[in-house]
């Protein structure tokens, strides 16, 4: 059975930081790309950031960019979302999905994690 969970998140005041995690089992997690989407109360699920299957090649959305960083750590089956700077508008539930090209399109996913709310207060 293929699980994604992911841990972090929480209530942050603007300009903080958070570190959000996404955990698999059950799947080769090297094969497959990795991206972190988001999506506000009626808002399409957005992708802000991606990575590859062996981090050489890495996507953000240009309103993430420069305050998030997206790594992987496959030996642990792990992807991370370092975010600084937060503000009030990155506020929404974050997801993980894993896809074999982590393109934009959340219905190209094979597994998503459980989702996870980032508050921002301003």
């Amino acid at each position: 059975q293929v699980q994604l969970v992911q841990s972090g998140g929480g209530l942050v005041q603007a300009g903080g930081s958070l570190r959000l995690s996404c955990t698999a089992s059950g799947l080769t997690f090297s094969n497959n790309a990795v991206a972190w989407f988001r999506q506000s109360p009626g808002q399409k699920r957005e992708r802000i950031a991606a990575i590859n299957r062996t981090g050489e090649t890495i996507f953000y959305t240009y309103s993430v960019k420069g305050r998030f960083t997206i790594s992987r750590d496959n030996a642990q089956n792990t992807v991370y979302l370092q975010m600084n700077n937060l503000k009030p508008e990155d506020t929404a539930v974050y997801y993980c999905g894993t896809a074999r090209f982590a393109g934009s399109n959340p219905d190209e996913y094979d597994y998503w994690g459980q989702g996870t709310q980032v508050t921002v207060s301003s």
